[in-house]
Parts: C-alpha cells; structure tokens; sequence
C-alpha cells in the first residue's frame, strides 16, 4: 500500500520538508538515522512528513478564521499590524514546530486573509 506516496503529492512543494538534526556524542563520525522496518530513515518518512503538514494546513486554516474575527472586532487594525501580534502570540507557545513551519503557517495566513481596505 503506497499511501505515503498519495499524501505527499498533496502536501505543496512551498512546505518545508527539513531533516531531523541529531546530536550524536562522540568523537567518530555518526549519521542521525532511525530503523524503520527494516531500513535506515534518515529525516522524515513520507507519512510523518504528511502529519506535519496536515497540522500546519490545519492551524493555517484556523488563524485564517481568527484573524478574520479579529480584523472585524477591530477594524482599526490592518493587516500586517494583526498579524504582527499573532507571530508575537504564537512565538511565545511551546509547539512542535520548526522555525520554517511556523514561517510557512503565517505566510499561508497572510496569502489566504481576503483584502480588506484600512480601517473598513
């Protein structure tokens, strides 16, 4: 079964597809890799690659909606401006994301907020 195959070509080739970084102690060379069935994996397999970034789509989906909501309470504020204070609120949670995920997150949230004129 190729599921893996299935999911990956859905995931956008914009998300970052990063390897694990290992910290191996040691003198002797070591390559940071894990033993799937059988086989050496080194980084992300194709479903755990899927996972993430399903949770990234998912939580883009639900900025996109908060920001919308906010953006309607306070309509003084822009865009940029809101967004500023949610880069600011999300930096501060203990997620498992990646740097580059959570760039990739605000920058879906930013594509994806409909045009709004200032203050409207």
């Amino acid at each position: 079964m190729k599921v893996g195959i299935d999911r990956a070509k859905k995931i956008p080739p914009d998300f970052p597809r990063e390897n694990c970084v290992a910290a191996l102690a040691g003198v002797q060379p070591k390559v940071g890799a894990r033993l799937i069935d059988g086989k050496f994996v080194a980084g992300l397999t194709e479903d755990e690659l899927y996972e993430r970034y399903d949770a990234c789509e998912d939580l883009a989906l639900q900025l996109v909606g908060y920001c919308d909501r906010k953006l309607q309470a306070h309509p003084q504020w822009d865009l940029p401006t809101l967004l500023a204070k949610v880069r600011a609120g999300l930096g501060g949670k203990n997620w498992d994301l990646s740097s580059a995920e959570f760039n990739w997150i605000m920058t879906q949230v930013s594509v994806r907020m409909p045009a709004r004129p200032h203050g409207k």
